[in-house]
């Protein structure tokens, strides 16, 4: 999902028809202010889904840079990866935007064809990074024990070498084995191999 945020109307009409010219969901918003009314319903949905901010730096109220600085302060950069649009810029900003988090940093007038190529790259990173939380998500819910015999099962071991290994009965080792599977949200141990390598 493309969130374009920029206070001109014509702008956001002109990026959300580029945007479905490429196939990509997009919802545009006149303010920071009113994009912010909306992120924690985002930031709560576990949408595997691709985020990218296509925003402004001048806008009244919260600009550009100061939507991203508590974008920043949030940790949200990696799974809302941000790419600044400006008629105003200049190189010192977009540098210092750049070794911020920025994703990237475009001076309008701009190249339709290169701007949505990097929103895809950043739709991309965002869904990856998005993976990666819900991963680690998933592994923080598992007990101490759980994560025991998940490290094993990832070695390969049997239930009878865990539950020996553990000290446990194999019962027990099922009923961890289980769980794990569960929160993981995996049917088998390959499944999990290939979703924890």
């Amino acid at each position: 999902m493309l969130h374009i945020i920029d206070d001109e109307e014509v702008i956001r009409d002109s990026l959300m028809w580029l945007a479905k010219s490429r196939g990509i969901p997009a919802a545009a918003y006149d303010s920071g202010k009113a994009f912010l009314a909306t992120l924690d319903n985002m930031t709560r949905a576990t949408s595997p889904q691709g985020q990218c901010i296509l925003l402004d730096v001048r806008m009244p109220e919260v600009s550009g840079v100061a939507l991203f600085d508590l974008l920043t302060t949030r940790g949200l950069t990696q799974t809302f990866p941000v790419i600044f649009l400006t008629g105003h810029g200049d190189v010192p900003m977009a540098v210092d935007t750049l070794k911020r988090g920025a994703f990237d940093f475009f001076e309008k007038p701009f190249n339709d064809n290169k701007l949505m190529d990097r929103i895809q790259e950043a739709l991309a990173s965002s869904e990856h990074a998005s993976a990666s939380v819900a991963i680690h998500t998933r592994l923080a819910a598992l007990s101490g024990r759980e994560r025991e015999v998940l490290d094993l099962i990832l070695e390969g071991k049997m239930n009878k070498v865990i539950a020996d290994k553990l000290g446990i009965s194999m019962r027990t080792v099922e009923v961890h084995r289980a769980h794990i599977f569960d929160k993981m949200n995996v049917k088998t141990a390959v499944e999990l191999a290939r979703l924890l390598k």
